[in-house]
């Protein structure tokens, strides 16, 4: 099917696509939101056990990390409207 710009229908391929891509961010996020969880459980019971300071720093940079790219792909979901 060919569009023209300046045509009032939509490529279905195109919506498609964008919501395939939306149900693959969402379910990267929600994988990362979990990870995200599991580093905190798990820098919680490494400072309980008086872990080396060093293992709990690396750890926080890894959910630091991971909550970093839950930002940018909830950036890429919701679009960025200035009023």
């Amino acid at each position: 099917m060919i569009l023209r710009k300046n045509c009032s229908l939509v490529d279905q391929r195109s919506v498609v696509t964008s919501e395939q891509e939306q149900a693959d961010i969402r379910l990267e996020l929600a994988r990362l939101k979990q990870d995200h969880a599991d580093f905190d459980a798990a820098i919680q019971a490494m400072i309980a056990t008086g872990c080396d300071p060093l293992r709990i720093q690396r750890m926080k940079k890894k959910k630091l990390s991971c909550k970093d790219k839950m930002q940018q792909l909830e950036d890429r979901i919701i679009p960025d409207i200035i009023a």
